[in-house]
């Protein structure tokens, strides 16, 4: 597998971006891991790098983007946080990583059995974890709850992180004309995902703003 050169980061569209995340998720849930020379790559971005994507995913230990998406070193930029919620320090990070950097591509990417969106959804209050999960409140408050009882009890958290993911979206276009206007003109895609820590599988979808310029649907049945 080829480190991505500066060359090649020029070369992508935002489309393709979303392909190369596609494919080494297929990958990843295929157990058939690219073929790439670790160390090799490290000396290949020694003198820098050229990611092509910027992915805002949560803490959770099974959610490592590069294993996710099958990605190697100097292939993309990964910001975490629990509940993948957004602050300025990361919305400077992704206009660092795309306006900077040249990525193609601003992922959100939350996942089912969050702990912190179910954490959000009990009302936990934990020291500084309290402020962290308020920032979860605005998709409870969007999120209807299931009629009827249920046995599993992440039913309606992972429809909160869902929807999450959704504001998180619409936040990144709100409060960065950077990447609002990158995406506009097409320099870049902002999209959302979910991953089943279940199969494994992430499910890919759109900013309703900008919805036409990548066929996630399609993607999403590769």
């Amino acid at each position: 597998m080829r480190t991505i050169t500066k060359e090649l980061q020029d070369n992508l569209t935002p489309a393709a971006a979303l392909q190369l995340l596609q494919n080494g998720n297929n990958r990843f849930v295929n157990n058939l891991k690219a073929n790439r020379n670790l160390l090799q790559q490290v000396n290949e971005t020694k003198e820098g790098q050229h990611p092509f994507a910027v992915i805002l995913s949560c803490i959770d230990s099974r959610t490592s983007a590069e294993l996710i998406f099958d990605q190697g070193l100097g292939d993309i930029f990964s910001a975490r946080i629990a509940g993948n919620i957004l602050n300025s320090d990361i919305l400077g990070s992704m206009e660092f990583a795309c306006k900077v950097a040249g990525s193609k591509i601003v992922l959100v990417l939350g996942h089912t059995k969050c702990g912190a969106v179910k954490g959000a959804c009990d009302h936990v209050e934990l020291g500084n974890l309290t402020g962290l999960l308020q920032k979860i409140h605005p998709a409870m408050a969007k999120t209807p709850k299931p009629d009827g009882g249920s046995d599993d009890p992440y039913t309606y958290p992972n429809a909160v992180a869902v929807t999450n993911v959704h504001l998180v979206m619409d936040e990144i276009c709100k409060n960065s004309p950077i990447l609002r206007e990158m995406a506009s003109k097409g320099e870049i895609a902002i999209v959302g995902g979910m991953y089943d820590v279940e199969t494994g599988i992430v499910e890919f979808f759109e900013h309703p703003e900008f919805k036409g310029q990548i066929d996630t649907e399609a993607l999403n049945h590769v």
